[in-house]
């Protein structure tokens, strides 16, 4: 019996079905497969009910692939002469983890990918790798003979399949396909993918592996044919879609029996080199850190079950319906991330000069959005703050060298991630309200959960500035537009005059840690008066509800800024706010959308549990209803279950609001 995995392009059609196998928590819209960087983002697009073998895993845009097979197809949506399909039993996905067990007649292939995820280790989370683990069992109590195949395609290293790549095979210890670009690109995206590096496909070798470069579908007939590969390298080097060159592996597991084999270990990475990723600084080569990740599989398992454990002991305290949707979103969140550092003048890397990027996937594209940061803050508060801090440092350093021209804080660092080139001319997308809120509430934030007052400290210039700006502006909020863009703009938003109250208030506690009590009085007594002034001017006139903005009596709006308030502790609102009647699940009332991250902010504040799970099982309903087969998307229509276009954004972190709110109170 052989059991093969195989890795190609396709563009597909799903056809939703209910899935037949068990699933826990549930069945996602799309799997997250190898999800740890912008650039290495595979999920497998499931639907209402597509196996691991019913479709070709894809890049979070819906246009790159995975892997695929043929005698037990077990990956991916090959057309193989021969191949029976496996069938899939189950589905499980955890935070670092999606585990499948599909069943090639008298075998169990158990099937792993584990993207890691390591907050408090700058040095672990910044590797761009991901694993797949495979073992097989019998499950008839006999024995079999079971090899396995693998192959990855070069669509891993472009967007456009028309250019040429080139390729070669590593042997020794371990086995490395590297493929690339001929022509790179430096700091150049081609619908999304990153036009430079390299993407690596590796192994342990043993006497048991084989290798292969060359076409599809001859280098898996070599396979189907003979059980093995021909340890041969085609290097008629072409387009990514000329023969469609994969490179495989294959293994021979030998005598399956009722106990799972040892898992074989593959890694795929995509790297290449921006400021500088953080892990350089530890290792001269890829195949250095190739070896040392490949090495580490099995604790680095251990870490991640604990750290999984960890998430669910702490979300499943709330609900197992939010213990779901957690689980599904830390990946999400943490695959928009890359740490980087700069080097001496020496030429040594500078580990104190550490600056973590953003992109800001699926929307605009932009280099560290800080309406993007804001939502998905609550991750980073309850994984490791210093990573918070890490993303501010940027748009501070920035900012703080006065080439920015607006008196409000900057909307991102750059149009087109990975250039974080700023804005100069201060042509930036203008959320002034929103913007100068979120630096100062994130600034207080990080500073309180992680008792370290530098950035406050070096950036008290910039943050008063800001805090000037929302004194002059909060009260009466002008036509702007909230993070919430699509929605449009609207003078007298109620959400963006919390937001601002709640960001002065802010400035005030920040005073107060700096010995200023002259500012600190100042700002405090600034909201005393706003705070009665905003309540007057958003409350409706039964009492029940505030309303979208200033007089518009039949109005509301899901007030998830209120969250800042309760996260900081600054209880600038009085508790009756926290009281006031729920309306419902959309945004607010111009529209019948919602975004999941403010539902749950909003679950956050409500100071019932009937409320607060209203909103968590809308969003748990939403997540697993099958209706899309994209990764989780955060914008979608409370009436049918609609994505609006948002895909894969980071800003999920935003689903830990509960876990963040608990631990920092």
């Amino acid at each position: 019996m052989c059991l093969t995995n195989l890795l190609s392009l396709a563009t597909l059609v799903l056809t939703a079905a209910a899935a037949s196998w068990n699933a826990t928590p549930f069945n996602p819209a799309s799997v997250p497969l190898a999800v740890r960087t912008p650039y290495l983002s595979a999920w497998l697009p499931q639907g209402a009910g597509t196996a691991l073998n019913g479709a070709w895993p894809q890049f979070w845009t819906g246009s790159a692939s995975f892997f695929d097979g043929t005698t037990y197809t077990f990956l991916g949506d090959p057309v193989v002469s021969g191949a029976e399909l496996a069938i899939q039993k189950s589905l499980e996905f955890t935070s670092t983890q999606s585990i499948f067990v599909m069943t090639a007649g008298p075998v169990d292939l158990n099937v792993i990918f584990l993207s890691p995820v390591e907050p408090t280790d700058l040095l672990k989370q910044s590797v761009p790798f991901s694993y797949l683990a495979l073992s097989a069992v019998s499950n008839d109590g006999g024995s079999h003979t079971v090899s396995v195949y693998t192959d990855i395609s070069a669509e891993w290293v472009s967007g456009d399949d028309s250019l040429t790549v080139n390729w070669t095979t590593t042997t020794g210890n371990i086995l490395t396909h590297q493929v690339m670009l001929e022509n790179q690109e430096l700091y150049t995206e081609y619908s999304d993918h990153i036009q430079q590096g390299a993407a690596y496909y590796s192994t342990l070798n043993s006497s048991s592996v084989t290798y292969q470069t060359g076409q599809d579908a001859v280098v898996r007939a070599q396979f189907i044919n003979n059980g093995v590969l021909a340890n041969t390298e085609d290097t008629n080097f072409r387009a990514v879609n000329d023969d469609w060159p994969v490179f495989a592996f294959a293994h021979d597991l030998g005598t399956v029996l009722i106990t799972a084999t040892d898992p074989v270990i593959y890694t795929v990475d995509d790297v290449y080199q921006p400021r500088s990723v953080y892990f350089w600084s530890a290792y001269s080569s890829v195949a250095d850190l190739i070896s040392d990740f490949i090495g580490d599989y099995s604790t680095a398992l251990r870490r991640a079950q604990a750290f999984d454990q960890k998430v669910q002991s702490d979300a499943s305290a709330i609900s197992s319906n939010y213990a779901g949707v957690v689980a599904l979103s830390v990946r999400q969140a943490f695959g928009a991330l890359e740490l980087t550092l700069s080097k001496n003048g020496d030429g040594s890397w500078n580990t104190d000069d550490v600056l973590m990027f953003l992109k800001e996937i699926s929307s605009d594209g932009n280099v560290n959005t800080v309406d993007v940061i804001m939502p998905a803050w609550p991750i980073l508060l309850y994984t490791n703050p210093t990573l918070g801090k890490y993303l501010l440092l940027g748009l501070l350093e920035y900012q703080a060298t006065g080439q920015y021209p607006n008196a409000w804080a900057a909307h991102d660092l750059g149009s087109s991630y990975p250039n974080a080139t700023g804005h100069n001319a201060g042509n930036d997308e203008a959320m002034p309200l929103e913007e100068c809120g979120n630096m100062l509430i994130m600034a207080l934030s990080y500073t309180q959960k992680s008792n370290d007052n530098s950035l406050i400290t070096q950036y008290t210039d910039l943050l008063n500035q800001w805090t000037g700006y929302l004194v002059a502006e909060a009260l009466v909020p002008a036509n702007q537009i909230s993070t919430d863009d699509f929605a449009g703009a609207l003078p007298n938003q109620t959400n963006l005059a919390i937001k601002g109250v709640i960001g002065i208030q802010a400035m005030s506690v920040i005073s107060g840690m700096l010995g200023d009590t002259a500012n600190q009085q100042n700002y405090s007594s600034i909201v005393q008066r706003y705070v009665p002034q905003i309540l007057n001017y958003a409350t409706s006139s039964d009492g029940l509800h505030l309303t979208l903005n200033y007089g518009n009596e039949s109005s509301w709006g899901l007030s998830y800024n209120l969250y800042a308030d309760k996260l900081l502790g600054t209880n600038v609102f009085p508790e009756s706010v926290y009281d006031m009647h729920a309306y419902g699940v959309p945004l607010d009332t111009r529209h019948t959308y919602t975004k999941s991250d403010w539902e749950l902010w909003t679950a956050a504040i409500m100071t019932n549990t009937t409320a607060r799970d209203m909103f968590i099982d809308s969003v748990y309903k939403y997540a697993a209803d099958g209706e899309s087969n994209q990764p989780l998307g955060d914008w979608y229509e409370t009436l049918d279950g609609t994505v609006d276009g948002f895909r894969a954004r980071p800003v999920v972190g935003g689903h830990l609001a509960l876990v963040s709110a608990q631990i920092t109170n």
